[in-house]
């Protein structure tokens, strides 16, 4: 085997179990080498292999199932390049058909052969696995098959060339590494700066669910519809009512686009410092990404604003093009002002340049969309859509006469109190 020999797939997550199965190859039916010894560093593989397709769900032939997660996950020259958009031109192709070359004879080689020379019996708990429930911790179901439809494509290529061409389609189908295999993100503060970390549970929420708000969902999806295409489009504000689905849209609306190379990355106000870093991670790749704020408010003694006044416009770097910021709020300006704000016996000279200060972070969002709370009619409606979508079988007239009960001790008119009812008659079913 000529894992040594790699190009661009040099280094990558997980790397030891490939260094180990490669030496074994290698070095089976070695006699320099203490056959126990062998033995006992092929256990481990097949332990750390299994251990590996109990966190990420995998099943059928693991050794493959490993093999092709390095491909995918492995952000280099090549895949990066091809990301979204598929294959590339240039010398770059030669260095990746090597290195696919290599990886078509690891998937090609016989683990019963290096079996057989070690002298155990082992290979059949990871050529034909079944995972115990069909998901993992790592992987959610989607991305698992993902993976495992891959490593079936590649252990059935003929050549290096349809090996090449079919990894190539998976990077432009669904691009590669974290950003390939995932959806939404968020991020952590290590020693090294700010991580941008995997989100693996998302709420599977689509625009069709929410009833009501025609208006603002078109307007977002307009917005967004612009942006994965690469036209001009506009940083998103959306404010209003509690509880009246500017979360659920923007959930909604990552969902609708993932497949158009959208991702979401949600940030915290008190991240807000690590704005740049978590910029200069992702403006060079090939995915529209969503800097996500929800519930985004600041009181008179928080400076965290002028962080991201900064970072949206006004900076001395242009936002690069594939990225824009959408935030939730119940604050139209965002800002808390006061009555003193606008006092002309303010003790401030320029009380104006103040208010003005406060309100041009809000200036910032290129399209702002408001969500009001629905009326008795709206909210009526709403509870019909998710009682009929979630198979609550109850007369009309009772239904309304619960859901009005239940919104005046409840928090009122809203699609969240709508949604919490309907959850209510579910627990309730035997």
């Amino acid at each position: 085997m000529r894992t040594n020999e790699l190009v661009l797939y040099k280094y990558m997550d997980h790397e030891n179990i490939l260094k180990d199965m490669t030496f074994l190859m290698e070095n089976a039916d070695n006699g320099y080498y203490n056959k126990e010894d062998l033995k006992g560093l092929l256990f481990e593989c097949v332990s750390e292999i299994i251990d590996m397709a109990s966190s990420y769900g995998f099943e059928g032939n693991l050794w493959h199932n490993y093999l092709t997660y390095l491909l995918a996950n492995s952000e280099n020259a090549y895949s990066t390049a091809c990301e979204i958009v598929g294959g590339v031109d240039g010398s770059i192709n030669k260095a990746a058909l090597h290195d696919f070359e290599i990886f078509k004879e690891l998937f090609d080689y016989e683990l019963e052969e290096m079996e057989r020379q070690i002298g155990v019996e082992c290979m059949g708990m990871i050529t034909d696995y079944h995972h115990t429930n069909g998901h993992g911790k790592v992987f959610n179901t989607r991305i698992r098959n993902r993976i495992c439809d891959l490593s079936r494509a590649l252990g059935n290529a003929g050549s290096a060339e349809e090996f090449k061409k079919i990894v190539t389609q998976f990077y432009k189908e669904f691009g590669v590494g974290k950003f390939g295999l995932h959806k939404a993100f968020r991020v952590e503060r290590t020693e090294e700066g700010a991580e941008i970390i995997p989100i693996t549970k998302i709420a599977h929420v689509h625009l069709d669910d929410l009833v009501g708000y025609e208006r603002a969902k078109k307007k977002l999806i307009d917005n967004t519809e612009a942006f994965v295409k690469g036209r001009r489009a506009n940083n998103c504000l959306l404010f209003g009512d509690a509880g009246t689905g500017k979360s659920s849209s923007i959930k909604a609306i990552l969902n609708q686009y993932y497949e158009q190379g959208l991702r979401m990355i949600e940030v915290y106000k008190h991240q807000f410092q690590d704005l740049n870093d978590i910029i200069a991670q992702i403006k060079n790749r090939n995915y529209k990404f969503i800097i996500y704020m929800d519930d985004l408010s600041f009181e008179e003694f928080e400076i965290e604003y002028k962080y991201l006044k900064a970072v949206i416009e006004g900076g001395l770097e242009r936002k690069p093009d594939n990225i824009l910021i959408y935030a939730t709020s119940n604050r139209r300006h965002l800002v808390r002002e006061t009555f003193k704000d606008k006092a002309d016996r303010d003790e401030e000279l320029h009380t104006n340049d103040t208010v003005q200060e406060k309100l041009s972070l809000v200036a910032r969002f290129g399209v702002t969309i408001y969500f009001g709370k629905p009326d008795k009619k709206e909210f009526q409606k709403i509870v019909k859509a998710l009682a009929q979508k979630n198979g609550i079988h109850m007369p009309e007239e009772e239904l309304l006469l619960e859901a009005n009960k239940w919104e005046l001790s409840h928090g009122g008119l809203s699609g969240r109190t709508a949604q919490q009812f309907v959850d209510y008659l579910l627990g309730q079913e035997i």
